[in-house]
């Protein structure tokens, strides 16, 4: 009787200690790959480093240079404003709508999906992106497509009012991961919901507004979010593509950091640029997530 009251009373203690021990793979991933070279980082973002010589501590001149003397950062922050204001939305509505046609329970449509989030599985890769800059290049073959009908093309890369539209496209193409994304949200909508609108007479478009788009606005939500994050963080695209010109029209946030990093090796700075785009992106979604009080449905 008392080796089992012993017994029991080291288990109340051993118990969480497993727990621990099986989770603690990820507890150090996230300590060592987390939130070490976010501490190191965020220390480097008040010193002086050039990979060269050890950290000169400076406090936050670094921030008030960003933000006082330094044109092109706010000339990256405005053309990546652009980027994710334009690209998102249209990659969303693009999603949702090739989402509808693709939920239908039509032979070989397992096909078709797959050929249209294909692009998202190498949207993002060196090869594509090289593709794409021939593609709208001087001699490019929209140029030549143009061509064959009489319309004289222009080089939309090095032209400053058009390049940083090439990229958002290329971005608008890759909408494979959302569409995919709502197809699931559009499978979960129950039948009986379009049924009864059916029997009160209500059409395609009064059926969309009213059942369609508010029982998939969580969905939205998730989809909007990981969007937004994504493309604040684009980079491969603009360093093959166009490698921030012309005339920096699209030097967007990622590649401006890259370049104070690796170009110039100021190590310091380009650490105080990180934190100051993840703020950026934290106040964003959390404005997101703020107003979805008011626009997002959830079933229950």
């Amino acid at each position: 009787m008392k080796q089992t009251k012993l017994s029991k009373k080291w288990t109340k203690y051993i118990e969480p200690v497993w727990g621990y021990v099986f989770i603690s793979p990820w507890l150090i991933g996230l300590f060592l790959l987390t939130i070490g070279p976010m501490s190191q980082s965020f220390y480097l973002s008040l010193t002086q480093y050039n990979l060269l010589e050890a950290p000169r501590w400076v406090g936050f001149e670094n921030y008030h240079e960003i933000f006082t003397g330094d044109k092109d950062f706010l000339s990256a922050l405005r053309v990546t404003l652009t980027y994710v204001v334009l690209s998102v939305p249209l990659k969303l509505i693009f999603a949702l709508l090739v989402a509808m046609l693709l939920v239908k329970a039509i032979r070989g449509m397992s096909v078709f999906r797959a050929i249209f989030y294909l692009p998202s599985l190498i949207g993002g890769s060196v090869a594509i992106s090289a593709i794409w800059r021939n593609l709208f290049g001087l001699d490019g073959f929209l140029n030549k497509f143009t061509a064959m009908l009489g319309i004289q093309g222009i080089d939309w890369i090095n032209t400053p009012e058009t390049s940083l539209y090439t990229l958002i496209l290329l971005a608008v193409w890759q909408f494979g991961s959302s569409m995919v994304i709502f197809l699931a949200g559009l499978k979960q909508i129950p039948r009986d919901l379009y049924e009864s609108a059916s029997v009160d007479g209500a059409n395609k478009v009064r059926t969309f507004f009213a059942i369609t788009l508010p029982m998939l606005t969580p969905i939205i939500l998730f989809n909007l979010v990981m969007q937004i994050i994504g493309s604040f963080q684009m980079f491969t695209q603009a360093f093959i593509i166009t490698k921030g010109g012309p005339i920096n029209s699209t030097l967007v946030y990622a590649l401006f950091l890259f370049q104070k990093a690796f170009a110039y090796f100021n190590m310091g700075y380009a650490s105080a640029l990180a934190w100051i785009l993840l703020t950026i992106i934290g106040v964003c979604t959390a404005l997101i997530f703020w107003t979805s009080k008011k626009w997002v449905h959830y079933e229950t």
